[in-house]
């Protein structure tokens, strides 16, 4: 009987982990990382102090909520690493970044701000950046990138881009579109 129940504690704190990180990611999504962590438990149904035990700091919560997305985020680079056509690369990686942190304001927060605390998202952001930075140099060689274009021009796009407020989701990921097309005519070296 022991061994019965403790099994049924441990599946009954995996169920209450996932709704607390599927609520995280609604909240965050919607509200950014500023969102109270009440809101992020009362969204999971769970009480505060059950949240705190899976996850003490918020850090450590949208750290673990956004793994997806970091890794949706690598993904995007890494392909655009291995487009033959640098320029179309660098495009594509801007397009896609822009809908996918349109799609979610809390992971461009997270994504924009390092957390000091949470090496392993530090770590995974530092190198999808420093892939962004090598495709940039692929897309300055082949002469279409201004030879001006540094990488905290990337983290202004993303943060303008997460200022992209609209009635729906689906105007805003327009608008996001619209806006990722805007910000690559401005980076070309020459119009097309």
């Amino acid at each position: 009987m022991p061994g019965r129940l403790s099994q049924t504690v441990r599946s009954d704190a995996r169920y209450n982990r996932e709704h607390i990180l599927d609520a995280a990611r609604e909240v965050f999504a919607a509200e950014g990382l500023n969102a109270p962590m009440r809101e992020v438990a009362r969204r999971a149904g769970v009480g505060p102090a059950t949240l705190y035990r899976h996850f003490p700091t918020k850090e450590i919560l949208a750290t673990e909520a956004f793994a997806g997305q970091m890794r949706t985020c690598e993904t995007i680079v890494e392909e655009g690493l291995a487009d033959p056509d640098p320029w179309q690369g660098f495009c594509s990686v801007i397009e896609r970044i822009c809908e996918l942190h349109a799609r979610d304001r809390g992971f461009t927060a997270a994504f924009t701000s390092a957390f000091p605390h949470a090496v392993d998202f530090t770590e995974r952001r530092e190198r999808t950046l420093k892939s962004v930075a090598k495709l940039a140099r692929k897309a300055k060689r082949s002469g279409h990138l201004r030879q001006d274009f540094v990488l905290d021009d990337l983290i202004l796009v993303l943060m303008a881009n997460s200022g992209i407020h609209a009635s729906s989701p689906a105007t805003r990921a327009a608008a996001s579109r619209r806006f990722a097309e805007l910000v690559i005519r401005a980076f070309r070296t020459s119009p097309q």
